[in-house]
């Protein structure tokens, strides 16, 4: 059982790690406060679903339109300064929506206007958050840290909604903004309170990373390929769980605010054995990610076919565990076949995916929930995702095994690359075969150094299961 939970918890023997998990546990809280809060309030605004949607669609136009560049920016400056600076302006943001709504002035074009600005900052942050995890775990604990990171963000779902309505109940919802402002300050505590020789920051070698090469770098490592389709249909149908719950409190269960946020909570609950699961599992494969994606779609197929309320929130714990099991899965497989630097836009394309694409599908869920019902909505949203998964098993992705590991070469004085073109590599967990190689990573035939530059290889690749 001890074993069990230091294999899970890994992650948090880093002095730098502990620190942005107890921050980002109370930053996200407040995060989610907001959501739930914004929700409510352009609700009550406009008595409309379509306007739910959005609202968040307005948050996140800035990632569709700019979040490749936002991957460029964490791949060129210093990623602990990106994120300081990127949580000290949405603070701001944070206080500005507090103090419109608090003096009676707010409009919901503010509203909309403020998301759009956070988007900015979520443009930057994001990427530069995916990418500053290894600089505090390394890569032999990064797929733990990633799992971990979602625990945090999905233990919040139970207490920010939680929260947020009784807030509301108790006095109103411009409070509700006020501590989401206040709860930014953690994180920049935290980062500032870093111990920065245990960093292992990214060596930047002068030239200016460009989107276009991040894009090539990204669609060519073949394996992460299904990944990156199943994250672009997720993100846009399934992540949309504030419209779904919100519209279904109101219109199918004939509920407040405290409903609403009551769902998001039971929600939060299955998240966090989602992303404790995640955690717990040492390997992610892209058979994985295909696997977890179908077992979700058809979870919320049968959520939206529920007739009661008792059954629907029973429902919501495992469609919430595979929810963040996806995402946690899908974002350590992209993270362990990218280089370090390329990593903030691979990681831009993952938070395009997951938060851009919400552009799109967040209106079309809104609306297709109002005009039938939330659970059409969600049903549509299950369906489209475990044919996606069909799809893609069917034209042979997840069924290749993989061979974990990005090989750094080590090589004696007199090592030739002759010597090296024909040698065998280490497999998953097992120890390095011959002098000179030695696995910290997935292994692909270009990413091989030789005294520190990268050559192309053809290195042995031996069948491997699961």
């Amino acid at each position: 059982m001890r074993a069990a939970l230091r294999r899970t918890f890994s992650a948090l023997d880093s002095y730098n790690y502990r620190l942005l998990f107890v921050s980002e546990l109370i930053s996200h809280t407040g995060g989610w406060m907001q959501n739930m809060a914004e929700a409510w309030l352009v609700l009550t605004l406009t008595r409309s679903g379509a306007a739910v949607g959005a609202t968040f669609a307005f948050r996140f136009a800035p990632v569709l339109l700019f979040g490749l560049w936002g991957g460029a920016i964490a791949d060129r400056y210093d990623r602990r300064t990106v994120l300081l600076l990127t949580q000290a302006a949405a603070a701001v943001l944070a206080v500005a929506l507090w103090l419109v709504v608090l003096l009676g002035v707010v409009h919901v074009w503010m509203v909309f206007g403020l998301a759009f600005m956070v988007g900015l900052v979520t443009v930057v942050e994001q990427p530069a958050h995916h990418a500053f995890v290894e600089e505090m775990v390394g890569r032999d604990k990064l797929a733990n840290a990633v799992a971990l990171n979602s625990a945090v963000l999905n233990s919040a779902r139970i207490t920010g909604p939680a929260i947020a309505g009784l807030l509301i109940a108790a006095t109103s919802v411009a409070w509700v903004f006020f501590v989401n402002a206040v709860s930014y300050v953690a994180v920049v505590i935290a980062l500032a309170a870093m111990r920065r020789s245990e960093l292992r920051p990214l060596r930047h070698d002068g030239e200016r990373p460009r989107v276009r090469e991040g894009l090539a770098y990204a669609w060519g490592i073949t394996e992460i390929r299904a990944t990156i389709a199943l994250v672009g249909v997720v993100g846009t149908l399934v992540y949309n769980f504030p419209t779904f719950l919100t519209l279904m409190a109101q219109e199918t269960f004939h509920g407040g605010a405290g409903l609403a946020g009551l769902l998001m909570a039971v929600l939060g609950v299955g998240t966090v054995f989602g992303a404790l699961l995640a955690a717990h599992r040492a390997r992610q494969t892209s058979r994985t990610v295909l696997i977890a994606a179908a077992v979700l779609g058809a979870s919320m197929v049968g959520m939206g076919a529920l007739p009661s309320k008792a059954l629907v929130f029973a429902a919501l714990v495992p469609v919430g565990a595979l929810a963040v099991f996806f995402g946690a899965t899908a974002n350590a497989h992209m993270q362990m076949w990218s280089r370090a630097d390329y990593r903030g836009r691979v990681m831009a394309i993952y938070s395009l995916l997951t938060l851009g694409m919400t552009v799109v599908g967040g209106p079309l869920m809104g609306w297709v929930s109002q005009h039938w019902s939330p659970r059409v909505g969600i049903g549509v949203a299950g369906a489209a995702t475990l044919v996606s998964a069909a799809a893609l098993w069917a034209t042979g992705s997840g069924r290749r095994p993989e061979v974990s590991g990005v090989v750094v070469l080590t090589p004696t004085a007199d090592a030739a690359l002759g010597d090296l073109t024909h040698a065998h590599a280490a497999v998953g967990d097992g120890a390095a075969v011959g002098p000179y190689l030695e696995v910290d990573g997935p292994l692909r035939e270009y990413d091989v150094a030789v005294h520190g530059e990268l050559v192309e290889v053809e290195p042995h690749r031996p069948h491997v299961g699961e």
